[in-house]
């Protein structure tokens, strides 16, 4: 499951043995109104066709997966640049639950791809922008709002037992700092799974099988 406004091309370089493993992408539909998280993912998990597998899930993709693992019976969740509980929240986040600042956010202008970049990865290098407009392709005003609001009051506050966490030290968006217990990926940033697709490639076959 790619990251909030993403699609499933951020996994392009994503090479698993085929022998061994099968991969099937997710992919953001815009939710109906008010629906919650815990619905949306409920709805999610009626597209996993497999007994005990292994969900993937990367930023606010790790935390639907980890909501879709209520409902159905997985092997594994694997959580990529996310959080496993909303204690890992950064202050600012926490802030905009009680303040409800996160509410006056531009999303309208989501056709601004600097601006959607800088939501959906903590970055705005305009080298990557082009690059990016192919990543993030949900750009719906309605989506971004209720993302960014699903985030923010993430209830969640223990984890599930088979939950396996790989996280970045350069992380912009869910800074290391407040993070715990994790398989650490030095220089990952929260864009990791595009740019350091070779790290994953050398171990997410063992993480998975682990």
């Amino acid at each position: 499951m790619p990251g909030m406004a993403a699609n499933p091309t951020i996994f392009d370089k994503l090479e698993l043995p085929t022998a061994i493993f099968e991969k099937h992408f997710l992919d953001w539909s815009v939710p109906d109104k008010d629906m919650s998280l815990e619905d949306y993912a409920l709805k999610m998990s009626h597209q996993i066709k497999h007994e005990d597998a292994v969900l993937i899930g990367v930023s606010f993709g790790g935390i639907l997966v980890q909501e879709m693992a209520k409902h159905i019976k997985v092997e594994k969740v694997i959580i990529i640049s996310s959080v496993k509980s909303n204690s890992e929240l950064p202050k600012r986040m926490i802030f905009a639950k009680y303040t409800k600042v996160h509410k006056l956010l531009p999303t309208g202008l989501v056709n601004n791809m600097e601006l959607l970049a800088k939501y959906a990865f903590g970055e705005t290098i305009p080298k990557r922008l082009a690059l990016y407009e192919q990543y993030l392709s949900v750009r719906d005003k309605y989506y971004l709002d209720w993302s960014i609001d699903a985030i923010v009051n993430w209830k969640q506050t223990k984890c599930a037992d088979n939950i396996v966490h790989i996280h970045g030290d350069k992380d912009p968006v869910f800074p290391i700092a407040y993070i715990k217990d994790c398989i650490r990926v030095k220089n990952g940033t929260h864009t990791m799974i595009i740019h350091r697709a070779k790290w994953f490639n050398e171990h997410l076959p063992t993480i998975i099988l682990q």
